[in-house]
């Protein structure tokens, strides 16, 4: 079973229909899944299901669906364990971003975390997750992949929140000042955190 994003918003993607009855259903192969996003954008859908029988042909259907944008990001902690969080468009996020051609996903995280944030002497603890979620860009509707990962520092320099990207503020954000952000954020980026941190 796989969650697409889109805003609060998740998506089932799954082949166990039978588990989510009070859900409405779509065949992932024949769905129009443009058509779908715009009714849950406009608050006409709130609980949606993807099914495809096969298990192993969900991930490959989905990604026919719409363009596939891939990406990586990070979860860091410094040697205070604090939390690295960024600031922009009104929503506390975890910094990521597109990969480049010829670069692991794991070298596009640790650019990107460093980018966004000016964090150095990263190195990657191990892998977190997988994340999807919709948006639109110029009146074009992507689904972007990002590949999420645990990250260490020892860095005690300045923060540099990187202005052309939108981000107004950088900041490392103690386990409280994580659920008070997570309140302000995204659903796709509280699927990382414990339950324990989210404020209910």
């Amino acid at each position: 079973m796989y969650k697409v994003f889109v805003k609060e918003v998740a998506i089932i993607v799954t082949s166990d229909k039978n588990s989510f009855p009070e859900y409405e259903h779509f065949n992932l192969k024949r769905v129009n899944l443009r058509k779908v996003v715009k009714r849950i954008e406009k608050g006409k859908l709130g609980k949606v299901l993807l099914y495809s029988k096969n298990e192993e042909k969900l991930l490959k259907r989905l990604h026919k669906k719409l363009p596939l944008v891939l990406a990586g990001g990070g979860m860091v902690l410094n040697s205070d364990e604090k939390y690295l969080f960024i600031y922009r468009n009104n929503k506390w996020d975890l910094p990521k971003g597109k990969a480049e051609k010829n670069e692991s996903i794991e070298q596009t995280a640790l650019r990107e975390v460093e980018e966004e944030t000016g964090v150095k002497n990263l190195e990657i603890s191990k892998y977190l997750d997988k994340t999807y979620h919709i948006f639109s860009r110029n009146g074009k509707m992507s689904l972007k992949l990002t590949h999420w990962y645990e990250m260490r520092t020892d860095y005690k320099g300045k923060l540099k929140p990187q202005a052309k990207e939108g981000i107004e503020i950088a900041s490392w954000l103690t386990d409280e000042e994580v659920t008070n952000a997570l309140t302000e954020s995204y659903a796709n980026i509280r699927e990382l955190f414990p339950l324990s941190m989210i404020s209910s």
